[in-house]
Order: structure tokens, then C-alpha cells, then sequence
């Protein structure tokens, strides 16, 4: 544990944060995974989680954190001001964030954030709005309103009409909802052996209402090693 106080005395008004990170970043080249590469001293999984951490963020109840076996012990070394969990990621993603849920105090009404290990610049304001919303919604979401023009095409490319980018969005994280709802989801889709390209598609598949909140693209996340030089340059 990187903390010596339980997260069952967690305080359930305040969200959670879990982070999936037991990916290998095969993207990024080389073989340390990104979410653990040096950003100015420190690995990059250890900047995002204290940039959720700001004086200007909203105060966290806990951490829960999947990473790869050979990283636990590393990651258990590191202290936070809130109380983490740390435990062995799945072979996929949706598999380390049911993981992670799993470990998390039993409180469903709790709020809880689950955010890409690699997206260190996670906005305020578009956070709380989220979690304001979330009073209204089952889930709630970041996105990067699309500034394309995209075009729908058939199997061979034919362009078959313009889409009105207006109503297109990039997803990003964090993605919210409450511990109940996101573990009746994440135990539907187990049951049912779905996989969603992200966390609200769980959400989606159940017919849960799902808001989208409006984000800058500074929240984004480093993938490539063209992603890496533009965030270190923003």
C-alpha cells in the first residue's frame, strides 16, 4: 500500500479516482511502458495522479491504481495525501478498471473518476461541471468538440455524405459515474463478454443516460511519440 490509512474510512462525498495503467504503450516504442517514462523526474503515471491532486481540483476520496505486476512495487513506494490502492492490472483495460472498482470502499452513491494514465493535464472547470452534472445523469464524460469536417464513406471509400461535425465529439477522461452504477455495468458486460472502446459504453449499452461535458484539447493524451514532443512543448 502507498498509504498507511485505509480507503474504508474514505470520506463517500468526495470522488474516487481509478486509473488504468497495466497497459505496455507498444505505440510509444521501446520497452518501458509510457505511463512510466520520465516527465521531468518523475514517471508519467505518477504526474497525472498529481495533477488530480491541485489546490483547484476537486478533493479526492482515494485512488485506485492497475498497473503491471513488475511496477507494484514502485507504485506502492509512492505517497499521496489521500489513501491509494494498488493492485495487478488485467490483460486489458476494461479489465484493470473492473480491477480497480473492485477494491474500491463499499459506497454506491460515491462519484468515481476513472482517467487515462496518460492524460496528465486533466481541466478544472469541465471536471466540476462534470460532477455537478452528474446529479442529473447516470454517467458523465469529457470531450473535445470536433473541429473537422468528416465525411462517411462505404467499404471502398466512397464518400457517401458530410456529417455535421456540431454533433461529433473526441471522447476523453475522466469518464464518471457512481461505484454502483459503474459496477452494475462492468458485471453486465463481464456476463455478456462485451468490450467497450471506453468506460461509458458500458454505460450506453445498459440505456443509461450519459452527459457529455465540452474540454480543451490540452486534455490530451500522449500515445505516439508525436503525442509525447506536443505535450511536452504545450
Amino acid at each position: 500500500m502507498s498509504n498507511p490509512s485505509s480507503p474504508a474510512s474514505a470520506d463517500p462525498l468526495r470522488p474516487f479516482l481509478v486509473i488504468p495503467a497495466g497497459g505496455r504503450g507498444l505505440r510509444m516504442g521501446g520497452g518501458l511502458p509510457k505511463q512510466f517514462r520520465d516527465w521531468d523526474g518523475r514517471p508519467l503515471l505518477q504526474v497525472t495522479v498529481e495533477a488530480f491532486l491541485a489546490p483547484d481540483m476537486p478533493r479526492l476520496a482515494g485512488i485506485a491504481l492497475a498497473v503491471p505486476e513488475s511496477h507494484l512495487e514502485e507504485v506502492r513506494s509512492w505517497v499521496f495525501p489521500v489513501p491509494c490502492t494498488v493492485m495487478s492490472g488485467g490483460a486489458t483495460r476494461q479489465e484493470s478498471v473492473w480491477a480497480a472498482l473492485r477494491t474500491l470502499p463499499d459506497q454506491p452513491m460515491a462519484p468515481v473518476m476513472i482517467h487515462d494514465a496518460v492524460r496528465p493535464f486533466p481541466p478544472a472547470t469541465p471536471l466540476w461541471e462534470a460532477l455537478e452534472a452528474l446529479k442529473r445523469f447516470d454517467g458523465v464524460l469529457l470531450g473535445e468538440p470536433s473541429t473537422d469536417t468528416l465525411k462517411r464513406v462505404d467499404a471502398l471509400g466512397r464518400v457517401l455524405r458530410t456529417e455535421p461535425r456540431e454533433e461529433f465529439f473526441r471522447a476523453q477522461t475522466p469518464q464518471i459515474a457512481r461505484l454502483g452504477t459503474w459496477l452494475q455495468a462492468f458485471r453486465a458486460a463481464e456476463e455478456a463478454r462485451f468490450s467497450g472502446t471506453d468506460d461509458v459504453a458500458l454505460l450506453e449499452r445498459l440505456g443509461l443516460a450519459v452527459k457529455l461535458i465540452p474540454s480543451p484539447s490540452s486534455n490530451l493524451k500522449v500515445t505516439t511519440p508525436e503525442d509525447w514532443e506536443r505535450a511536452r512543448t504545450r
